[in-house]
């Protein structure tokens, strides 16, 4: 991070003081209040913000094309909500509502996936080091906390925030009940550690990796996805545990899902292990998603990142027609969708 000049020192200790206030100010509220005003801010952005508004429909129209132009405009808006409860209200308040003799009042276990739920519990229980991933759906930072507060250490890792004076607050409130947060810059070796020491680490794995990651399907379309997840659950045989935390409705109550455990006899006989394991894992959070896509952050630039033969326009090459035939899962159909390129919105290009 480059060294920052005596003004933006200043600005950021002014916005941190500004921001430390509203929430001080807000959460005077009860939560179930606090949630719906963060959901009026979220539609009145909504409206007013016009190149976030647009860019969650492009996006949504391009992953979900079944869906009439209404209900994209509903559903995009419906998201940008969403995102104001997130940040407004739920990761300010988790440490706060979230206790250890309290949780079981405001999260359960989704019946709907008690067996693979069942699976992972086994897997926290026997001690041995795991990859837990989870997408930009629901409350993505509450799974890693009900572990650390269930009491299962647990490791996370986040970028940094730019303001220094914000980064510290909300670091200090993710680890407020024993997650320990690493920032992404530099991490791999302290990953490593962690893993060979028995730890579990978890990652926000939706996240554009640029013109390097691996191209992998989400939603029908070619998705940048990081290599590094794969690699570690290689090279230690690790198993990569997909979940999520769905808020149930407007109110600050939530479901915790396991949506797919894959262990390394699942990808043992892949022709190709790494990009199996990063398709897998991407399908899973897809799967997640489509449970509560309002739940999902729209406005996120997860296709950013093109392969290249659609930058130059050219037809998908055979080397990766291959690797996407050779998944269990995939359908002529998918194929087929995938072979159309992702055209980006507007600001992502």
């Amino acid at each position: 991070m480059r060294p920052r000049g005596a003004l933006t020192r200043l600005s950021d200790a002014a916005q941190y003081a500004v921001l430390r206030g509203a929430f001080a100010l807000t959460h005077s509220f009860g939560i179930e209040q606090n949630m719906r005003t963060a959901s009026a801010v979220g539609r009145g952005y909504a409206r007013m913000v016009r190149r976030h508004r647009l860019r969650a429909q492009h996006h949504i129209a391009q992953a979900m094309p079944e869906l009439a132009p209404a209900d994209v405009e509903t559903l995009a808006r419906r998201s940008i909500e969403n995102m104001f409860q997130m940040f407004m209200v739920e990761s300010v308040a988790v440490p706060r509502l979230l206790t250890p003799s309290s949780w079981t009042d405001r999260v359960r276990i989704a019946p709907q996936g008690a067996g693979l739920m069942h699976e992972n519990v086994e897997l926290l229980l026997s001690g041995r080091p795991m990859l837990m991933v989870t997408g930009h759906c629901g409350n993505w930072e509450l799974l890693g906390f009900a572990l650390a507060l269930l009491g299962f250490d647990t490791v996370a890792l986040a970028r940094p925030l730019d303001n220094p004076w914000l980064d510290a607050w909300i670091r200090a409130v993710r680890e407020a009940r024993g997650l320990r947060i690493l920032t992404k810059f530099g991490a791999t070796a302290e990953v490593q550690r962690v893993v060979e020491a028995g730890g579990r680490v978890g990652f926000i794995a939706d996240q554009n990796a640029g013109s390097d990651g691996l191209f992998v399907p989400f939603f029908g379309r070619l998705a940048s996805s990081y290599k590094s997840i794969g690699l570690l659950a290689m090279r230690y045989e690790l198993p990569v545990v997909t979940g999520i935390a769905r808020r149930t409705g407007d109110s600050f109550r939530y479901e915790l899902e396991c949506v797919d455990v894959m262990r390394p006899s699942d990808w043992a006989d892949a022709p190709d292990p790494l990009y199996y394991i990063t398709a897998r894992f991407n399908r899973a959070i897809e799967q997640s998603v489509r449970t509560r896509p309002e739940q999902y952050l729209w406005v996120h630039r997860r296709w950013k990142s093109r392969p290249q033969h659609e930058i130059e326009g050219t037809s998908m090459p055979e080397r990766l027609r291959t690797k996407l035939r050779q998944l269990p899962w995939m359908t002529d159909a998918e194929m087929a969708r995938l072979e159309q390129p992702f055209l980006p919105a507007e600001g992502d290009r």
